[in-house]
């Protein structure tokens, strides 16, 4: 099952400055263990404490995953993913 992976800038210096990477796996928990598999590292930006990590972003099909389910947010053949940094901050 291939999963196109968007991946922001602030990583693409694990995925060997790949804009998107595919990945597999029936969960988002599953397509991030492939993900750290093929581009060492990845996965201790993205989970902690088996969740995501607070301020990254992720997205199923332009849905926020913490709505879907989470890390146990399913995932099927041709699903796209986006990954993206919170941004914080803003004007005093």
């Amino acid at each position: 099952m291939a999963i196109e992976v968007s991946i922001p800038t602030i990583l693409r210096n694990l995925t060997d400055g790949a804009k998107t990477v595919e990945g597999e796996g029936g969960t988002i928990g599953e397509l991030v263990t492939d993900l750290d598999k093929r581009h060492p590292g990845i996965g201790e930006r993205l989970v902690e404490g088996g969740a995501l990590r607070r301020f990254v972003n992720v997205y199923l099909n332009d849905e926020d995953v913490r709505f879907i389910g989470g890390i146990d947010a399913p995932l099927a053949d041709g699903d796209t993913v986006t990954i993206l940094p919170a941004v914080a901050g803003g004007m005093r």
